[in-house]
């Protein structure tokens, strides 16, 4: 989501900064005119003379240091790479297993490392025998606090000597997910709410409340890292999406000063929000400390599903106010724990009160792709359509009448032109629903169609349209490959992913038990992506999923009449 219009922008000035130095360069040394001169497949050339001169050639030898300031960057108009559809760099490697991560990594005499994970969250070490892996030849142990790990040459002896250690912990009762949204509603943080919007009241009229549940990042590569320290140095790898956010936790962590940390970021394979923190590179340097040998830690997936932060679940209730003929007249938005953003409505409404609460949640939570705005489009896209089928509206005429934002007017439109939404006819147990909204300067509306299949109690998604904008594309292949696969991604967390706990222990910390999207569950994908060259380019990385569990949710209600209000929506077919 940042890199587009941030680390992007920066890049294109430094490249016409870079392309102006050549110019420069290129015409003292030909003795011509900067402007008779042309820069084009990495050379700078001199028509009337047919002169050339190699990027190369130019910059041998120089040190080309230059204080980039006010720089004149080409319109999207005239963009003449950026704009066109690129594939991946290194994508052959990545889909062939020749690339290599975190978890490929093998430094000459490398041990591997094991952790000691407590019983339940939030327990502490009561008794520890150490004396069985202690016995066992080349293993290296760590008792710090809590922290109990092991270092052996090989996985499999690290896993035999992690086995033979014995401990007992000590915890505290703590709630199930059958306890969840009462508990969230009824633990707000002490800091209390904090107010966005607020614009008068809404007393009476519609009240629904809607609940997100806890998921798993799911990523298809756990948490890995090499850690390696000489001379007082530390160094190391690690798949993370902040490398500087790491080294300053293992700076604080080991107590150096991080100019003494170096990490270093091989390609991360998935993250999605989930790999913001550090504790895989400092449990991996606190075990090659002690080893004074390099270590490698790769999670496990039970660890992953179970130690790694979730998705936040969250509360949202919701009181409107609508006139007969469709105006939306009050809105008061109230969401509890699973964050702020995307929670400003995009309807022109005249009373507005809009606040998120922030709560002790049970279980470790952060960042998700699209963060809370999945949940609070859910539940602000769910309660549109209830508005809708009050006063007895189509759900699209009914948004277009209540948004006064063009580029949201824009993508809804666009969505519900290429799904066919004036002409649809759902058969018997099809449903179609449609959502729209905005986040992070991307715009996107979603028209799904489900099927019902009330005999094996399932529900089907068959297609979904998505229409996105986040100002000039860059590149239409990525951007399209960004909104298809957080799509694709949505549907999990809209339909069936939840996480199970109870008492401190996750329940269902294995792909067997806690199901994400596969290939059948993926639906004909249609993606409508408009570009406006008029615009700064925003990112696609995150916006794309957020209109997705709404659209299905209104479709469901289409299909079977029975409005659902918690995500995920179907986590045992329709029997939930």
């Amino acid at each position: 989501s940042r890199t587009t219009p941030h680390m992007n922008l920066q890049l294109r000035k430094v490249a016409a900064a870079a392309r102006e130095t050549l110019l420069e360069l290129a015409a003292d040394k030909l003795k011509v005119q900067r402007a008779s001169l042309v820069a084009a497949e990495g050379k700078i050339m001199h028509p009337p003379t047919q002169r050339a001169l190699s990027y190369r050639e130019l910059s041998q030898g120089r040190n080309l240091v230059k204080a980039i300031g006010d720089v004149r960057l080409k319109p999207a108009a005239q963009w003449q790479i950026a704009g066109r559809a690129l594939g991946k760099v290194a994508g052959r490697d990545m889909i062939t297993g020749k690339h290599r991560y975190t978890a490929d990594m093998k430094l000459p005499g490398m041990l591997y490392g094991k952790v000691l994970r407590p019983a339940a969250f939030h327990a502490r070490l009561a008794r520890l025998d150490t004396r069985g892996a202690e016995k066992l030849s080349g293993v290296a142990l760590v008792h710090d606090g809590d922290f109990v790990g092991v270092a052996a040459p090989t996985e499999h002896e690290a896993e035999q000597a992690l086995a033979a250690i014995r401990a007992e912990w000590k915890s505290q009762p703590q709630i199930s997910n059958q306890d969840l949204y009462n508990y969230l509603r009824h633990r707000t943080a002490r800091s209390g709410a904090s107010s966005l919007n607020s614009k008068g009241s809404s007393d009476g009229g519609l009240e629904q409340t809607y609940n997100i549940a806890y998921i798993a990042h799911a990523p298809l590569e756990p948490r890995a890292a090499v850690a390696e320290w000489r001379e007082g140095k530390l160094t190391v790898w690690t798949g993370t999406q902040r490398p500087f956010g790491v080294r300053s936790e293992l700076s604080r962590a080991f107590g150096i000063a991080e100019d003494r940390v170096r990490v270093i970021m091989p390609d991360t394979g998935s993250a999605y929000g989930g790999k913001h923190t550090g504790e895989v590179a400092i449990e991996a340097a606190r075990l090659a400390r002690a080893a004074r040998r390099p270590v490698k830690l790769v999670w496990s997936r039970e660890e992953e599903f179970t130690w790694a932060y979730f998705r936040p679940a969250g509360v949202i209730e919701i009181k409107s106010k609508v006139n007969p003929d469709g105006t939306i007249t009050a809105w008061e938005f109230h969401n509890y724990n699973s964050g702020s953003a995307g929670i400003r409505s995009p309807y022109a409404t005249p009373n507005q009160q809009t606040q998120f609460h922030g709560a002790d949640s049970p279980l470790r939570q952060g960042s998700y792709r699209g963060l809370a705005a999945t949940a609070n489009h859910f539940g602000r896209e769910v309660h549109i359509d209830e508005l809708a089928h009050l006063v007895k509206m189509d759900p699209l005429a009914f948004r277009l009448k209540n948004l006064k934002d063009e580029r949201v007017r824009a993508v809804l439109q666009a969505a519900a032109k290429a799904f066919g939404w004036s002409n649809r006819k759902a058969a018997s147990g099809h449903g179609h629903g449609i959502a729209c909204g905005t986040e992070k300067g991307g715009y996107v509306a979603s028209c799904v169609e489900v099927v019902a299949d009330r005999a094996n109690s399932k529900i089907r998604l068959l297609r979904v349209v998505t229409a996105f904008e986040c100002g000039a594309i860059v590149n239409p292949d990525g951007l399209k490959n960004q909104v298809e696969g957080a799509v694709i991604q949505g549907i999990g967390g809209a339909l069936f992913e939840a996480i199970e706990f109870a008492n401190g222990k996750i329940l269902n910390p294995r792909f067997s038990r806690y199901r994400v999207p596969r290939f059948g569950d993926t639906p004909q994908l249609e993606t409508i992506l408009l570009d406006r060259k008029d615009l700064p380019s925003a990112g696609a990385g995150e916006t794309p999923i957020v209109a997705l569990a709404p659209s299905v949710g209104n479709a469901i209600f289409d299909a079977t009449g029975v409005r659902l209000r918690s995500l995920p929506l179907v986590p045992n077919g329709l029997r939930s």
